[in-house]
């Protein structure tokens, strides 16, 4: 696995003075996938085409949970990339791709939350530039501080998205269910962005990824013949 996330994820871990321990910890993992080697979700890696990228600017340790699905768009989207953050210090590759003149970067975030002359809510880029969205991949507690604690974002359109349904997302809990998940959020960008299909594959990955993190905490067994395997079968 050579992806953004994966490389991240190397990284935190080597500089880390003592493992982290997931919850379930004893499962003997695939270090492709993150799940249980017995619900192993890499002949499920959909195979699709995207125009839009997409930056993770992931907290601490989001690059190292097994549920932590910015995973799951680093293997959909081709061109994802993913830097860690820091309150004190930026990646000058993050700064680097953000000055790139075949971008347009839109931060992904609440309007709420940002001044009213910043907020979009369609995806518009100029000729010659591909869109990018950049994601904060955390808690939401710790997704607000990062909004608020990251200036060099403050020069880009924040792309506040009206989502319609409630998040499917059941690895873990939100009091609201309005709180979407990274992959979720990603998938409402890709589709603005007109990227219908990688946004589809997306989707469907995503179900299929909880119901095999699911399955292999109980543990019980997953049927690869239901509607979720079948649906995601279509993008292999």
């Amino acid at each position: 696995m050579h992806h953004a996330v994966a490389r991240l994820r190397a990284e935190r871990i080597a500089r880390s003075e003592k493992p982290f321990l997931a919850r379930g910890c004893k499962a003997v993992r695939c270090p492709e996938c993150r799940l249980a080697v017995s619900h192993c979700l890499c002949a499920w890696r959909p195979q699709v085409e995207a125009c839009s990228g997409v930056s993770l600017l992931m907290h601490d340790v989001e690059a190292l949970k097994p549920s932590n699905t910015g995973w799951l768009i680093a293997d959909v989207v081709r061109d994802t990339s993913a830097f860690g953050w820091s309150r004190v210090e930026v990646d000058q590759r993050l700064l680097a791709l953000l000055d790139d003149p075949q971008w347009q970067p839109y931060l992904v975030f609440p309007g709420e939350y940002a001044a009213p002359e910043r907020v979009v809510s369609e995806v518009c880029t100029t000729e010659g530039k591909r869109p990018l969205f950049v994601l904060l991949d955390a808690t939401w507690s710790e997704a607000r501080k990062m909004f608020r604690k990251s200036p060099y974002l403050d020069r880009f359109p924040v792309l506040s998205l009206q989502p319609e349904q409630i998040s499917r997302y059941r690895l873990r809990r939100s009091k609201r269910d309005d709180h979407f998940c990274t992959a979720e959020v990603a998938a409402m960008c890709l589709e603005l962005a007109g990227d219908g299909r990688a946004a589809e594959a997306l989707n469907a990955y995503l179900d299929v990824f909880s119901q095999h993190y699911l399955a292999s905490k109980a543990p019980r067994a997953v049927d690869l013949n239901d509607p979720l395997h079948e649906r995601l079968q279509t993008f292999l």
